[in-house]
Protein backbone atom coordinates (compact mmCIF):
# COMPACT_ATOMS: atom_id res chain seq x y z
CA UNK A 1 0.00 0.00 0.00
CA UNK A 2 2.95 2.30 0.52
CA UNK A 3 4.76 1.51 -2.73
CA UNK A 4 3.24 4.36 -4.75
CA UNK A 5 4.65 6.91 -2.32
CA UNK A 6 8.06 5.35 -2.91
CA UNK A 7 7.52 5.60 -6.70
CA UNK A 8 7.59 1.82 -7.04
CA UNK A 9 5.25 0.34 -9.63
CA UNK A 10 3.14 -2.64 -8.56
CA UNK A 11 1.42 -4.88 -11.11
CA UNK A 12 -0.74 -7.86 -10.16
CA UNK A 13 -2.25 -10.45 -12.51
CA UNK A 14 -4.98 -12.46 -10.86
CA UNK A 15 -7.73 -14.94 -11.60
CA UNK A 16 -9.71 -13.70 -8.59
CA UNK A 17 -12.34 -11.17 -9.55
CA UNK A 18 -13.84 -10.52 -6.12
CA UNK A 19 -10.83 -9.85 -3.92
CA UNK A 20 -11.20 -6.99 -1.41
CA UNK A 21 -7.42 -7.00 -0.93
CA UNK A 22 -6.79 -6.42 -4.63
CA UNK A 23 -9.42 -3.69 -4.74
CA UNK A 24 -7.63 -2.04 -1.82
CA UNK A 25 -4.28 -2.27 -3.60
CA UNK A 26 -5.88 -0.74 -6.70
CA UNK A 27 -7.10 2.14 -4.54
CA UNK A 28 -3.50 2.71 -3.45
CA UNK A 29 -2.18 2.83 -7.01
CA UNK A 30 -1.51 -0.78 -7.97
CA UNK A 31 -2.34 -1.94 -11.50
CA UNK A 32 -4.46 -5.08 -11.25
CA UNK A 33 -5.60 -7.12 -14.24
CA UNK A 34 -8.02 -10.02 -14.02
CA UNK A 35 -7.99 -13.11 -16.23
CA UNK A 36 -11.18 -14.91 -17.18
CA UNK A 37 -9.62 -18.34 -16.79
CA UNK A 38 -12.96 -20.10 -17.16
CA UNK A 39 -13.29 -18.78 -20.69
CA UNK A 40 -9.58 -19.13 -21.56
CA UNK A 41 -8.78 -22.64 -20.33
CA UNK A 42 -11.75 -23.81 -18.20
CA UNK A 43 -9.27 -23.78 -15.32
CA UNK A 44 -7.72 -21.45 -12.76
CA UNK A 45 -4.70 -19.18 -12.41
CA UNK A 46 -2.48 -21.05 -9.94
CA UNK A 47 0.72 -19.17 -10.72
CA UNK A 48 2.54 -17.90 -7.66
CA UNK A 49 5.63 -15.88 -8.42
CA UNK A 50 7.13 -12.43 -8.04
CA UNK A 51 9.54 -10.53 -10.29
CA UNK A 52 11.25 -7.52 -8.72
CA UNK A 53 13.12 -4.93 -10.79
CA UNK A 54 13.59 -7.66 -13.42
CA UNK A 55 16.59 -9.00 -11.50
CA UNK A 56 15.14 -10.75 -8.42
CA UNK A 57 12.47 -13.46 -8.44
CA UNK A 58 10.46 -15.72 -6.17
CA UNK A 59 8.53 -18.84 -7.22
CA UNK A 60 6.90 -21.44 -5.01
CA UNK A 61 3.81 -23.11 -3.64
CA UNK A 62 2.50 -20.30 -1.45
CA UNK A 63 -0.43 -18.17 -2.52
CA UNK A 64 -0.47 -14.59 -1.28
CA UNK A 65 -3.05 -15.08 1.46
CA UNK A 66 -3.10 -15.44 5.23
CA UNK A 67 -3.69 -19.21 5.15
CA UNK A 68 -0.61 -19.88 3.04
CA UNK A 69 1.57 -17.63 5.13
CA UNK A 70 0.38 -18.82 8.57
CA UNK A 71 -1.29 -22.25 8.44
CA UNK A 72 0.26 -24.22 5.58
CA UNK A 73 3.71 -25.73 5.03
CA UNK A 74 4.92 -23.94 1.91
CA UNK A 75 8.20 -23.97 0.01
CA UNK A 76 9.64 -21.61 -2.56
CA UNK A 77 12.91 -20.37 -3.96
CA UNK A 78 14.24 -16.80 -4.15
CA UNK A 79 16.87 -15.91 -6.74
CA UNK A 80 18.73 -12.63 -6.26
CA UNK A 81 20.72 -10.67 -8.83
CA UNK A 82 19.87 -12.87 -11.80
CA UNK A 83 18.48 -10.62 -14.47
CA UNK A 84 18.41 -13.28 -17.19
CA UNK A 85 16.09 -15.68 -15.34
CA UNK A 86 14.01 -12.84 -13.89
CA UNK A 87 13.38 -11.36 -17.35
CA UNK A 88 12.34 -14.78 -18.65
CA UNK A 89 9.88 -15.28 -15.78
CA UNK A 90 8.62 -11.74 -16.38
CA UNK A 91 7.68 -12.80 -19.92
CA UNK A 92 5.24 -15.32 -18.44
CA UNK A 93 3.78 -12.48 -16.37
CA UNK A 94 3.46 -10.34 -19.52
CA UNK A 95 1.58 -13.19 -21.19
CA UNK A 96 -0.98 -13.06 -18.39
CA UNK A 97 -1.01 -9.27 -18.55
CA UNK A 98 -2.11 -9.35 -22.20
CA UNK A 99 -5.01 -11.72 -21.55
CA UNK A 100 -7.14 -9.35 -19.49
CA UNK A 101 -10.81 -9.37 -20.61
CA UNK A 102 -10.06 -11.88 -23.37
CA UNK A 103 -12.28 -14.90 -23.82
CA UNK A 104 -9.98 -16.78 -26.17
CA UNK A 105 -6.26 -17.54 -26.41
CA UNK A 106 -4.39 -15.95 -29.35
CA UNK A 107 -3.41 -18.30 -32.15
CA UNK A 108 -0.01 -16.58 -32.41
CA UNK A 109 1.91 -15.06 -29.50
CA UNK A 110 4.07 -11.96 -29.70
CA UNK A 111 7.81 -12.61 -30.10
CA UNK A 112 8.30 -10.56 -26.95
CA UNK A 113 6.70 -13.44 -25.02
CA UNK A 114 8.99 -16.14 -26.43
CA UNK A 115 11.08 -18.04 -23.91
CA UNK A 116 14.69 -17.02 -23.47
CA UNK A 117 15.68 -20.43 -22.07
CA UNK A 118 14.32 -23.97 -22.23
CA UNK A 119 15.20 -27.60 -21.51
CA UNK A 120 17.28 -27.52 -24.69
CA UNK A 121 18.81 -24.04 -24.28
CA UNK A 122 19.57 -23.56 -20.58
CA UNK A 123 20.73 -20.47 -18.78
CA UNK A 124 24.24 -21.25 -17.54
CA UNK A 125 25.53 -19.53 -14.40
CA UNK A 126 27.52 -20.00 -11.19
CA UNK A 127 25.50 -21.02 -8.15
CA UNK A 128 27.26 -21.00 -4.78
CA UNK A 129 30.58 -21.46 -6.55
CA UNK A 130 29.56 -24.34 -8.83
CA UNK A 131 28.50 -24.43 -12.47
CA UNK A 132 24.72 -24.67 -12.88
CA UNK A 133 22.01 -24.39 -15.51
CA UNK A 134 18.38 -23.37 -15.21
CA UNK A 135 15.20 -22.53 -17.08
CA UNK A 136 11.59 -21.58 -16.41
CA UNK A 137 8.63 -23.73 -17.42
CA UNK A 138 4.90 -23.03 -17.59
CA UNK A 139 1.43 -24.55 -17.99
CA UNK A 140 -0.95 -25.20 -19.63
CA UNK A 141 0.12 -26.10 -23.14
CA UNK A 142 -2.32 -23.57 -24.63
CA UNK A 143 -0.35 -20.79 -22.83
CA UNK A 144 2.85 -21.83 -24.58
CA UNK A 145 4.62 -19.25 -26.74
CA UNK A 146 7.61 -20.15 -28.87
CA UNK A 147 10.41 -22.16 -27.19
CA UNK A 148 8.74 -22.30 -23.76
CA UNK A 149 9.15 -25.66 -22.00
CA UNK A 150 5.96 -26.93 -20.40
CA UNK A 151 5.92 -28.09 -16.78
CA UNK A 152 5.31 -31.67 -17.88
CA UNK A 153 8.36 -31.58 -20.15
CA UNK A 154 10.43 -30.06 -17.35
CA UNK A 155 9.36 -32.74 -14.86
CA UNK A 156 10.03 -35.46 -17.42
CA UNK A 157 13.57 -34.14 -17.98
CA UNK A 158 14.28 -33.96 -14.23
CA UNK A 159 13.06 -37.54 -13.72
CA UNK A 160 14.88 -38.76 -16.82
CA UNK A 161 18.21 -37.23 -15.73
CA UNK A 162 18.07 -38.71 -12.20
CA UNK A 163 20.77 -41.30 -11.50
CA UNK A 164 20.15 -42.57 -7.96
CA UNK A 165 17.00 -41.18 -6.34
CA UNK A 166 13.84 -39.13 -6.89
CA UNK A 167 12.16 -37.44 -3.91
CA UNK A 168 8.72 -35.93 -4.53
CA UNK A 169 6.95 -33.65 -2.05
CA UNK A 170 3.46 -32.84 -3.26
CA UNK A 171 0.07 -31.77 -1.95
CA UNK A 172 -1.88 -34.12 -4.23
CA UNK A 173 -0.91 -36.98 -6.51
CA UNK A 174 -3.71 -38.17 -8.80
CA UNK A 175 -3.02 -39.34 -12.39
CA UNK A 176 -6.58 -38.68 -13.51
CA UNK A 177 -8.11 -36.20 -15.93
CA UNK A 178 -11.55 -35.34 -14.60
CA UNK A 179 -14.01 -34.06 -17.15
CA UNK A 180 -17.72 -34.48 -17.57
CA UNK A 181 -19.09 -37.09 -17.77
CA UNK A 182 -16.15 -39.48 -17.23
CA UNK A 183 -12.67 -39.58 -15.69
CA UNK A 184 -9.69 -40.63 -17.78
CA UNK A 185 -6.38 -42.13 -16.73
CA UNK A 186 -3.69 -39.48 -17.16
CA UNK A 187 -0.45 -41.38 -17.51
CA UNK A 188 2.12 -38.67 -18.11
CA UNK A 189 3.83 -38.50 -14.70
CA UNK A 190 2.69 -41.92 -13.47
CA UNK A 191 4.30 -43.54 -16.51
CA UNK A 192 7.55 -41.62 -15.96
CA UNK A 193 7.82 -42.95 -12.40
CA UNK A 194 7.08 -46.53 -13.47
CA UNK A 195 9.85 -46.30 -16.06
CA UNK A 196 12.29 -44.90 -13.48
CA UNK A 197 11.45 -47.72 -11.05
CA UNK A 198 11.49 -50.71 -13.39
CA UNK A 199 13.86 -49.76 -16.20
CA UNK A 200 16.36 -47.54 -14.42
CA UNK A 201 16.14 -48.97 -10.87
CA UNK A 202 15.98 -45.50 -9.30
CA UNK A 203 14.79 -45.17 -5.70
CA UNK A 204 11.52 -43.19 -5.54
CA UNK A 205 9.96 -41.61 -2.45
CA UNK A 206 6.66 -39.71 -2.46
CA UNK A 207 5.50 -37.53 0.43
CA UNK A 208 1.85 -36.54 -0.07
CA UNK A 209 -0.44 -34.34 1.98
CA UNK A 210 -3.09 -36.10 4.06
CA UNK A 211 -6.14 -33.85 4.39
CA UNK A 212 -9.90 -33.98 4.02
CA UNK A 213 -9.64 -32.98 0.35
CA UNK A 214 -7.30 -35.89 -0.49
CA UNK A 215 -8.94 -38.01 -3.20
CA UNK A 216 -9.48 -41.66 -2.10
CA UNK A 217 -8.05 -42.99 -5.37
CA UNK A 218 -4.70 -41.44 -4.45
CA UNK A 219 -3.98 -44.44 -2.23
CA UNK A 220 -4.85 -46.91 -5.00
CA UNK A 221 -2.43 -45.30 -7.44
CA UNK A 222 0.37 -45.27 -4.87
CA UNK A 223 -0.29 -48.90 -3.94
CA UNK A 224 -0.06 -49.68 -7.65
CA UNK A 225 3.37 -48.02 -7.84
CA UNK A 226 4.55 -49.85 -4.73
CA UNK A 227 3.35 -53.19 -6.07
CA UNK A 228 5.83 -52.88 -8.96
CA UNK A 229 8.65 -53.49 -6.51
CA UNK A 230 7.21 -56.64 -4.94
CA UNK A 231 9.80 -59.39 -5.47
CA UNK A 232 11.66 -57.11 -7.89
CA UNK A 233 15.39 -56.77 -7.30
CA UNK A 234 16.86 -53.28 -6.88
CA UNK A 235 13.41 -51.64 -6.96
CA UNK A 236 12.49 -49.22 -4.19
CA UNK A 237 9.27 -47.22 -4.02
CA UNK A 238 8.06 -45.72 -0.71
CA UNK A 239 5.11 -43.43 0.01
CA UNK A 240 4.17 -41.50 3.12
CA UNK A 241 1.34 -39.13 4.03
CA UNK A 242 1.91 -35.95 5.98
CA UNK A 243 -0.91 -35.30 8.47
CA UNK A 244 -1.10 -31.80 9.96
CA UNK A 245 -1.00 -31.06 13.65
CA UNK A 246 -4.48 -30.44 15.08
CA UNK A 247 -4.81 -27.43 17.35
CA UNK A 248 -7.03 -27.22 20.44
CA UNK A 249 -9.90 -25.70 18.45
CA UNK A 250 -9.83 -28.64 16.00
CA UNK A 251 -8.27 -26.71 13.10
CA UNK A 252 -5.21 -28.13 11.30
CA UNK A 253 -1.86 -26.37 11.41
CA UNK A 254 1.02 -27.18 9.10
CA UNK A 255 -0.93 -28.72 6.22
CA UNK A 256 1.63 -30.08 3.75
CA UNK A 257 1.41 -27.84 0.68
CA UNK A 258 4.75 -28.38 -1.07
CA UNK A 259 5.13 -28.83 -4.83
CA UNK A 260 8.66 -29.87 -5.67
CA UNK A 261 10.85 -32.77 -6.75
CA UNK A 262 14.52 -33.20 -5.95
CA UNK A 263 16.93 -35.73 -7.45
CA UNK A 264 20.65 -36.34 -7.01
CA UNK A 265 21.42 -33.59 -9.55
CA UNK A 266 18.34 -31.40 -10.15
CA UNK A 267 15.42 -29.64 -8.48
CA UNK A 268 12.03 -28.62 -9.83
CA UNK A 269 9.92 -26.18 -7.81
CA UNK A 270 6.50 -25.31 -9.20
CA UNK A 271 2.97 -24.07 -8.59
CA UNK A 272 0.87 -27.10 -9.56
CA UNK A 273 -0.09 -30.37 -7.88
CA UNK A 274 0.60 -33.59 -9.77
CA UNK A 275 -2.99 -34.00 -10.91
CA UNK A 276 -4.02 -34.30 -14.55
CA UNK A 277 -6.43 -31.37 -14.48
CA UNK A 278 -3.79 -29.08 -12.99
CA UNK A 279 -1.45 -29.33 -15.99
CA UNK A 280 -4.16 -29.45 -18.67
CA UNK A 281 -6.39 -26.59 -17.51
CA UNK A 282 -4.64 -24.49 -14.85
CA UNK A 283 -1.96 -21.83 -15.32
CA UNK A 284 1.27 -22.22 -13.39
CA UNK A 285 5.02 -21.93 -13.64
CA UNK A 286 8.09 -23.79 -12.44
CA UNK A 287 11.84 -23.43 -12.10
CA UNK A 288 14.37 -26.17 -12.91
CA UNK A 289 17.94 -25.90 -11.62
CA UNK A 290 20.62 -28.50 -12.35
CA UNK A 291 24.20 -28.42 -11.11
CA UNK A 292 26.93 -29.94 -13.22
CA UNK A 293 29.48 -30.84 -10.56
CA UNK A 294 29.74 -34.01 -8.55
CA UNK A 295 27.87 -32.42 -5.66
CA UNK A 296 24.76 -30.29 -6.02
CA UNK A 297 24.49 -27.78 -3.19
CA UNK A 298 20.92 -26.75 -4.01
CA UNK A 299 19.73 -30.35 -4.41
CA UNK A 300 21.49 -31.32 -1.18
CA UNK A 301 19.76 -28.52 0.72
CA UNK A 302 16.36 -29.38 -0.68
CA UNK A 303 16.87 -33.08 0.06
CA UNK A 304 17.61 -32.13 3.68
CA UNK A 305 14.21 -30.42 3.80
CA UNK A 306 12.58 -33.51 2.29
CA UNK A 307 14.33 -35.87 4.72
CA UNK A 308 13.30 -33.70 7.67
CA UNK A 309 9.64 -33.98 6.67
CA UNK A 310 10.00 -37.66 5.74
CA UNK A 311 11.24 -38.49 9.27
CA UNK A 312 8.69 -36.25 10.97
CA UNK A 313 6.20 -37.72 13.45
CA UNK A 314 3.51 -36.34 11.16
CA UNK A 315 4.65 -38.43 8.17
CA UNK A 316 2.86 -41.80 8.22
CA UNK A 317 3.92 -44.69 5.96
CA UNK A 318 1.41 -45.98 3.44
CA UNK A 319 0.46 -49.44 4.70
CA UNK A 320 -0.93 -52.24 2.52
CA UNK A 321 -4.75 -52.28 2.53
CA UNK A 322 -4.89 -49.44 5.06
CA UNK A 323 -6.65 -46.28 3.93
CA UNK A 324 -5.43 -43.21 5.84
CA UNK A 325 -8.18 -41.14 7.40
CA UNK A 326 -7.25 -37.72 6.11
CA UNK A 327 -9.27 -35.50 8.43
CA UNK A 328 -8.90 -33.68 11.73
CA UNK A 329 -8.34 -37.04 13.44
CA UNK A 330 -4.76 -37.24 12.20
CA UNK A 331 -2.83 -40.29 13.29
CA UNK A 332 -5.67 -42.79 12.87
CA UNK A 333 -5.72 -45.23 9.94
CA UNK A 334 -8.79 -47.13 8.86
CA UNK A 335 -8.57 -50.62 7.39
CA UNK A 336 -10.74 -51.84 4.55
CA UNK A 337 -12.87 -53.78 7.05
CA UNK A 338 -13.64 -50.65 9.02
CA UNK A 339 -11.23 -51.51 11.88
CA UNK A 340 -9.35 -48.52 13.27
CA UNK A 341 -5.76 -48.67 14.39
CA UNK A 342 -4.10 -46.03 16.54
CA UNK A 343 -0.67 -45.23 15.11
CA UNK A 344 0.24 -42.78 17.82
CA UNK A 345 -0.61 -39.15 18.47
CA UNK A 346 1.86 -36.50 17.33
CA UNK A 347 3.54 -34.90 20.33
CA UNK A 348 5.99 -32.52 18.69
CA UNK A 349 5.37 -29.17 17.05
CA UNK A 350 6.27 -28.39 13.44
Amino acid sequence: MGLKAQRIQLKVASGMTSSPELRLLSHYGAEVRYLNMTALTKGELRSSFWVVDRKHMYIGSAAMDWRSLSMLKELGIIVYECRCLAVDLHRIFNLYWQLEYREFVPAIWSKRLSALYSKEEHFSFHLNGSQAKAYVSSSPNIFRPKDRTTDIEAIFRVIQDAKRFICISMTDYLPLLSSSPHNKYWSRIDGMLREALILKRIRVRLLISCREQTHPLTFNFLWSLQSLCIQTANCSMEARFFSPRVRDDGSPQGVHHHRYVVTDNSVYIGNLDWVGNEFVFNAGAGLVVSELGRSSTLAERLKLVFDRDWRSLYAKPLQPNKIPTCSSSAGVFKGRTGHTEDTGSPNASL
